[in-house]
């Protein structure tokens, strides 16, 4: 199975910024396809962006479009999700993974939790 670690998540208050990091140590994460989800409680797993190999597109849900982007650093096998104006209803664990489908997805890691929080 395909192990992914997500890191970055933490309190921040409304209006704030949080940079999450995904990474791999066994693999090279720009050969696949990586998506970014989060779950809140009591909600499904929601899909919010999602990069293709060799970032040939990339795709955004509504309820990120504009506020989120999810970039590369190959240098550091790592993929981020940069988190710009976020509201209380962003609050959620965040995780990666090597699909764009939630449904698709076989092994989810542990997640990194964000809250956005006065």
């Amino acid at each position: 199975q395909v192990q992914l670690v997500e890191s970055g998540g933490g309190l921040v208050q409304p209006g704030g910024s949080l940079r999450l990091s995904c990474t791999a140590s066994t693999f090279t994460l720009d050969y696949y396809v990586i998506g970014w989800f989060r779950q809140a409680p009591g909600k499904a797993r929601e899909g919010l962006s999602c990069v293709s190999r060799r970032n040939r597109s990339f795709y955004y849900a509504d309820s990120v479009k504009g506020r989120f982007t999810i970039f590369r650093d190959n240098g550091k096998n790592t993929v981020y999700l940069q988190m710009n104006s976020l509201k209380p209803d962003d609050t959620a664990v965040y995780y990666c993974a090597t699909e764009c489908a939630a449904s698709a997805v076989d092994y989810w890691g542990q997640g990194t939790q964000v809250t956005v929080s006065s």
